[in-house]
């Protein structure tokens, strides 16, 4: 059963999540935070496939939106996945029948760079899971452009002033806010339509430079082919994780693309979800 709840209200934007529950009472939850380049999407992308089967597992599942940018910057966003994990655990807690305790955050691409941030925030989920996501918001690879997207049809700025919006926003549908990601890669710019800060000041927002001892234990899944976020940034993360002691493993999708969770009729995508119901339910 699904309910549709708002968590937080913001500059006039109401930002919700999607519950989907379980009979087993105090079971664990999933909460799911999606991709888009932190510009687009909402927390209706993830696959029904997956969802299915996390609740086949035993798993309540919540898909949360968050502010995006560029009409919100990345201090507001990480702010909002705090206050989604404090909600569910103070609020959420009455309202379903969930185990506050056993809590595993994952996401998928940007929405796997938030699961790893929240890894950092004061209200930490007891496990990760970050498909194709990225510990180092600070590298080349998002201040240069990109040789993959710089393929793709040019975006003119023009374009993009018309399509940011002069209010906050929640909820991007891929079809009208891709350009302005589009843009952003092909120019070198996404950094800057993120956040004001300089490269020092985005330590804060880099997981790779604030794990620490209690740092939860974080699965990894990256493509090796990956064309949008470097491989490195999942093998980065990982090493990173080992020097702190922190129990991480990184499942390598050999050819994988971005993205490559989408097909979940693959063998290979098959069983990376089996890895990553058995890193749960250990961990859980």
């Amino acid at each position: 059963m699904k309910t549709t709840f708002i968590y937080k209200e913001a500059d006039g934007c109401s930002i919700k999540g999607d519950f989907y529950s379980i009979e087993e009472k105090h079971a664990p939850l999933i909460v799911y935070i999606h991709g888009g380049g932190l510009i687009f999407g909402s927390r209706t992308d993830m696959k029904k496939e997956q969802i299915d089967l996390y609740l086949q597992a035993g798993y309540n599942v919540c898909t949360i939106d968050y502010r995006l940018a560029p009409e919100s910057k990345l201090a507001e966003i990480k702010e909002d996945i705090e206050d989604a994990l404090l909600w569910l655990k103070e609020q959420g807690v009455h309202q379903f029948n969930f185990d506050p305790e056993r809590i595993a955050v994952i996401g998928s691409s940007a929405g796997g760079y938030l699961a790893l941030l929240s890894g950092t925030l004061q209200v930490r989920p007891k496990v990760i899971v970050s498909f194709y996501g990225y510990g180092d918001i600070t590298g080349d690879w998002y201040r240069k452009s990109s040789p993959y997207f710089s393929k793709m049809t040019a975006v003119p700025e023009v374009l993009v002033q018309q399509l940011v919006q002069k209010h906050p926003i929640s909820e991007g549908p891929i079809e009208r806010r891709f350009g302005i990601y589009l843009y952003c890669r092909q120019q070198g710019k996404w950094i800057d339509y993120l956040t004001d800060k300089n490269e020092g000041m985005l330590d804060p927002f880099c997981p790779l430079k604030k794990v620490d001892e209690s740092y939860p234990p974080t699965l990894l899944l990256h493509g090796d082919a990956d064309e949008d976020v470097p491989f490195e940034q999942s093998v980065f993360m990982s090493e990173a994780l080992n020097k702190a002691g922190i129990t991480n493993k990184l499942i390598t999708i050999k050819n994988g693309k971005h993205s490559f969770d989408e097909n979940m009729s693959d063998p290979v995508v098959a069983e990376s979800f089996e890895e990553v119901c058995r890193f749960l339910k250990e961990r859980l």
